[in-house]
Formats: structure tokens, sequence, C-alpha cells
């Protein structure tokens, strides 16, 4: 009798060690990673013409979740001199054969604040596509992503101008551009390389709607 007993609570222990390594096991499963930031520096965007003439060229395609510049249509942002458009809507210009189709369902929304503070993904109704002759990244006004010196021709970063953007798979990134110009001097000058971007990015691959 008492031999049975103890194959018993043999049993019985074997099976709940066996159970809580199970739990322990789908613990780990659904831990959320934490979101890390990206640095970028140096992606080049160039482009031929502006100065009054019509711009034209490629624009270099960027992917979040790749981290990377990307030739397919697995991107989400893109990028040709001061020009930044994503991947959902439709083309901006039609007959720019530099400026790719949309073939994502990829949108906007432009946020204030500093890069850690935007935390929260902003709400539905003010994300914006790509459309005719509009762009969802601004070409002009307070949400335009630089200020312009007339006199000096330097294009600057705005600091507090963050981009909170869906991508072309629906996933989310932030995005804040730090630098236009190579090696993404303190002070750029008239002799600084243009068209090469710096930026910080993190991107949010969980179904989650924090970063």
């Amino acid at each position: 009798m008492k031999t049975n007993f103890l194959k018993l609570s043999l049993l019985a222990l074997v099976l709940f060690t066996a159970s809580c390594s199970s739990d322990d096991d789908n613990n780990d499963d659904n831990v959320i990673p934490p979101v890390a930031t990206q640095k970028v520096s140096d992606l080049y965007a160039p482009q031929s013409g502006g100065q009054g003439q019509p711009v034209s060229g490629d624009f270099t395609r960027f992917s979040f979740s790749e981290n990377k510049i990307v030739t397919t249509d697995n991107w989400d942002i893109a990028f040709r001199g001061t020009s930044i458009i994503v991947n959902g809507g439709t083309k901006i210009n039609v007959d720019d054969a530099g400026e790719p189709t949309r073939k994502g369902s990829g949108s906007v929304s432009a946020v204030g604040g500093t890069f850690a503070s935007v935390t929260l993904f902003p709400a539905a109704n003010t994300f914006v596509q790509d459309a005719a002759k509009v762009p969802a990244f601004p070409a002009s006004g307070a949400n335009i992503w630089y200020n312009y010196n007339d006199v000096t021709h330097i294009i600057t970063a705005k600091a507090g101008k963050i981009y909170v953007v869906k991508t072309h798979d629906g996933k989310y990134a932030k995005f804040e551009i730090l630098s236009y110009y190579k090696g993404a001097p303190a002070t750029p000058a008239a002799d600084s390389a243009p068209r090469y971007y710096t930026f910080n990015f993190a991107y949010q691959a969980n179904s989650t709607t924090t970063f």
C-alpha cells in the first residue's frame, strides 16, 4: 500500500514539474521584446534637376523591418533630395518615372515632441497617404521636416519633428531626421555634401500600439 502511494506521489511530482516547465516555455513565447532605436547614417538620396528645373531620378527605398535600402516593392519610405514618400496611396506625379508605384498600405502621421516622448501611436484619422500632387510627408508648412536658409542655402532638420509611419504591411515605426549632410556635421557648411540622410527610427513589429 505504501509502495503504491509512493509511486503515485512520484508520478504527481513529475506531472507537476512538466506542467510548470511548459508554462514557463509559453510565457517566454509571449514576452514582447523591447523596441530598439536604430540609427541610419548617410543614406544617399540623389536627384537630378532642381533649382527651377524639373526634378528626376530614382527614389532611394528603405525598409524599417529590414533596416536597409531595398529595391523590391517591400519598402516603407523613400527619399530623393529633400522629398520623402510613403508606400501607400498613389503616385504624387504620374509622369515621374523615378517615383515608384505604391504597392503597400503605408501612411504617415506628423507629431511633435522628442523622439523618446513619442510612445503611443497617433489616432488613426491623423494618418495620410500620398496622393496626386499631395505628398503624405508635407513639402511645405509647419510639418515639413526641414528649415531652409535662403542666404546660406543650408538645409537643417527641424528639432522635435517626429513622424509615425504605418509600414507597407501594416506595422509601425517612428522616425526622426537628424541631418541632410554626409557625416552629419553639427554645423553644415557650404561645402558639406548634401542628400545624405542620417535618422533615428524605432520599428514596432508586434500588434501592440506603443513604442
